[in-house]
Order: C-alpha cells, then sequence, then structure tokens
C-alpha cells in the first residue's frame, strides 16, 4: 500500500496535468478564467455548486453573474429573485436566502467587499469548509486545499490517506501534501475522479497512473 513517504507525488502531479488536458476544466476553476474570479463570484459560484453536477453549475452561474456579480448587486435582489436565477440547481430556495444573507452583511459590515479571510467565510450560514478553502485558494491565491468526494475518494485509493470523511483528508493533506500543490489538487483530481478515477467501475485500464496505483477498496474496475 502506498503511503506519503512511497508514493511519487510529484511525478504524480506530471502525469495528472496531462491526464486532464482533454476534459473541461473543474466548474469554479473554469469561471475564474472566464473572468469570474472575485472571492465573492467563487463564493457563489461555490454555493450554487453544493450537490449540483458541474453541467448545472457552470450555466447557472453565468446566468446569475449576468445579472449580479457584486455584493452590492446581489443585495438589491430579493431572496424569490435569486431563486429564480438558481432555480436548477439543488436546494435553491436554501441557497438564495444564506447568499442574499452573505451579500447584505458585506455590504453592512465590510462596504460591500467580500475580504481573503478564513473565519469571515466559515461564519457564513452554508459555507463549509471546501468552499472556504476553495475561495481562498482561488481567488486569493492563498495555499488552502479544497476537498471533494472527488479529492477524497482518489487519494484514498492511492493509499495517499486513509481517512473516512472529506474534512479528515482535508486535515490529513494539510500535513502531508507539499505545499505548491494545495490549490490545484482540486482543479486536477476533479475533472480526473469525473472522467478516468470514478466512483463505480474506474478505467484503471486507461490510467497513466495504473503502475503507481494501489486500487485501495477498487472491487470493479474497467
Amino acid at each position: 500500500m502506498a503511503d506519503q513517504q512511497s508514493f511519487p507525488i510529484d511525478s504524480v502531479f506530471d502525469q495528472l496535468r496531462d491526464a486532464v488536458r482533454p476534459y473541461p476544466m473543474a466548474a469554479l476553476f473554469e469561471l475564474a478564467a472566464a473572468g469570474h474570479d472575485s472571492p465573492f463570484e467563487q463564493l457563489v459560484a461555490c454555493m450554487i455548486s453544493i450537490r449540483t453536477r458541474d453541467e448545472i453549475t457552470l450555466p447557472v452561474a453565468h446566468q446569475f453573474f449576468a445579472t449580479a456579480r457584486t455584493p452590492a448587486d446581489v443585495s438589491r435582489l430579493s431572496a424569490e429573485e435569486i431563486e429564480n436565477l438558481i432555480s436548477t440547481s439543488s436546494f435553491p430556495a436554501t441557497k438564495a436566502r444564506q447568499i442574499l444573507a452573505i451579500a447584505c452583511r458585506l455590504v453592512a459590515e465590510h462596504d460591500g467587499v467580500l475580504p481573503c479571510d478564513h473565519d469571515l467565510l466559515r461564519s457564513f450560514g452554508g459555507v463549509g469548509p471546501k468552499c472556504a478553502n476553495l475561495v481562498l485558494g482561488i481567488a486569493c491565491n492563498q495555499p488552502y486545499i479544497g476537498v471533494d468526494i472527488h479529492v477524497h475518494r482518489i487519494t484514498n485509493r492511492w493509499g495517499y490517506v486513509h481517512t473516512a470523511t472529506p474534512e479528515q483528508t482535508m486535515v490529513s493533506l494539510h500535513t502531508i501534501l507539499p505545499r505548491q500543490y494545495w490549490v490545484e489538487i482540486n482543479r486536477l483530481l476533479v475533472p480526473f475522479g469525473k472522467h478516468i478515477c470514478t466512483g463505480t467501475a474506474p478505467r484503471c485500464s486507461s490510467c497513466p497512473l495504473q503502475s503507481l496505483c494501489p486500487m485501495v477498496g477498487v472491487t470493479t474496475h474497467r
């Protein structure tokens, strides 16, 4: 079984970059590349993405930002208007109330700007460690690891971590993953997990990491 001492993480990241090149970027990184790279936009997009596939998240986020891109813009909308804009995402009514509350608080307390502050992000309703870390990593260029189900699943399959939850994976990766990969790991493992190292029947026969991966927990593969 691999571990952080034996697993060639530098080589793995080199190969991952080539492996995911043909596939669409993870939603938040694609939105940032399209110019929606402010902390507030990244936060809203991440909230929209919760329990929602990237194929839905991207058009919903683009539609939302065509109407409102700043806390001030959003604060002038009603919760119902926000819900209508994000209606095809999961739990739109709950997300709409949370997004509006965040926008109003930023206008009232932070001059309509979302600071790059971890504690502030985590104080918002609906914002967990994944979204907080992704915002800080992508929009603020701060070294944080965004762990979603793909990062959790794949790093455990590698035997690089041995954890039961994404939150535990985040803690473990902060202790062993070289810092230069902290933001990039999400950018790479989301498309890798969607198209190659899938949740069920991963495509191990075509995976460039097959010779390195101990396939922990994999019982069926293609």
